[in-house]
């Protein structure tokens, strides 16, 4: 876009949810060389995005099947025709009828458990219905969330109760997300060896014993970007890395230039004696997440840019409502800020939070780098 030509964004109603399609592209390129030079199989999560358009751009690039958070995304992405499908979220009996639906219907789902009792529950379910579910178990490799511990003896009974049960015992899958609350090259690298030796560990367990395990899954944005070497792993699962954020900034797993969705908001009035412009974007619009306020620089709901993405340093959503966002410099208070960022005056936000801020919106806005505006639909529910 050159200074004679007008700014694409001035029509779009704000908020608006944004995606720079360049910045987009790099970071897809970025995390499917750095997988093919590991020599691992790339499966990328599309909780992130929840758009069939940049999910279709991860698998050009490389991308090998897809992992999702819901069984609607399943549902969504199958009928989009993506079949290679992990539903990476522990599955309990009440879903079974969704993941048999979706089976029956050519999709080649995986879903996962870390516990005798849903194992025992898919086993039944699937001997009851005629169905051999691909079942892989959840691996805790960093006591962050779920998973079975590599060396306890529940890995043995879970993989024995699914295999005895008729199922197919897929592999084994982790995911280090403890890693986002590190910030230097060094921890990154050995939380990313941690994540692959308890996956790898786990997995000889399972072979050792007699059973087949032939998909050992690790994967993280900060740990996929910092691994030295994935010997033992199949392939590795990433998500929030298409978009970046600020949280993945202040981790030094990438630029604030390499964030590609932004929130596009209108300057609406000002508090001068505050220091304070006021902008229609809340926490509706940037979602309640403040996931940098514990890390080493609190960007409050979001960092400034100009609608051209240059961030504008020291200015920051230091505040938000429903629908109105207090936009601030950081330490001393602009006494200028009216003259600075005056009424109709349209800034990108960028969010410390990709997932939940895309979560906010029905469709995104992709620009590209002619100017050129298309909108792709977000799905939502689960």
């Amino acid at each position: 876009m050159t200074a004679t030509q007008p700014n694409p964004l001035s029509a779009l109603d704000t908020p608006a949810a944004l995606i720079d399609l360049p910045r987009m592209q790099r970071n897809i390129a970025r995390m499917q060389q750095r997988m093919d030079a590991l020599g691992v199989r790339f499966r990328p999560h599309v909780k992130t995005s929840k758009c069939t358009p940049v999910a279709r751009a991860q698998v050009a690039a490389g991308a090998t099947g897809i992992t999702v958070s819901t069984l609607k995304e399943a549902a969504q992405f199958y009928a989009d025709g993506f079949t290679d499908i992990l539903y990476a979220v522990g599955m309990v009996a009440t879903k079974l009828p969704q993941a048999l639906a979706l089976r029956r219907q050519g999709c080649d789902l995986k879903i996962i458990t870390d516990s005798v009792a849903s194992a025992a529950a898919i086993a039944a379910f699937g001997r009851e219905h005629g169905e051999k579910f691909e079942v892989w178990i959840e691996i805790d490799s960093d006591g962050h969330r779920s998973g079975i511990k590599p060396g306890e003896t529940a890995l043995l009974d879970v993989a024995r109760t699914l295999y005895e049960g008729g199922m197919l015992l897929g592999g084994v899958m982790t995911h280090a997300g403890s890693s986002y609350d590190l910030n230097t090259p060094e921890a990154l690298v050995a939380m990313a060896e941690q994540e692959r030796a308890a996956c790898v560990e786990a997995a000889e367990r399972v072979r050792a014993a007699g059973f087949p395990c032939a998909v050992v899954s690790v994967g993280s944005t900060p740990t996929a970007l910092s691994a030295a070497q994935l010997k033992g792993v199949t392939e590795v699962r990433a998500g929030v890395y298409v978009f970046f954020d600020l949280v993945m900034h202040n981790i030094g797993v990438c630029a604030a230039d390499d964030i590609a969705l932004s929130v596009l908001t209108t300057v609406i009035g000002h508090q001068p004696e505050k220091g304070w412009a006021i902008v229609d974007a809340g926490w509706m619009a940037m979602s309640r997440d403040r996931g940098t306020q514990k890390q080493a620089h609190d960007f409050g709901y979001g960092q400034v840019c100009s609608t051209d993405g240059t961030v504008l340093p020291g200015y920051v959503l230091s505040g938000a409502n429903q629908e109105h966002g207090i936009l601030s410099r950081e330490g001393t208070p602009d006494t200028g800020i009216a003259a600075r960022f005056p009424i109709g005056m349209q800034l990108r936000i960028l969010p410390n939070h990709a997932c939940a801020t895309g979560a906010q919106y029905p469709a995104y806005h992709a620009l590209a780098e002619d100017g050129a505006l298309e909108s792709w639909s977000r799905l939502h529910g689960w």
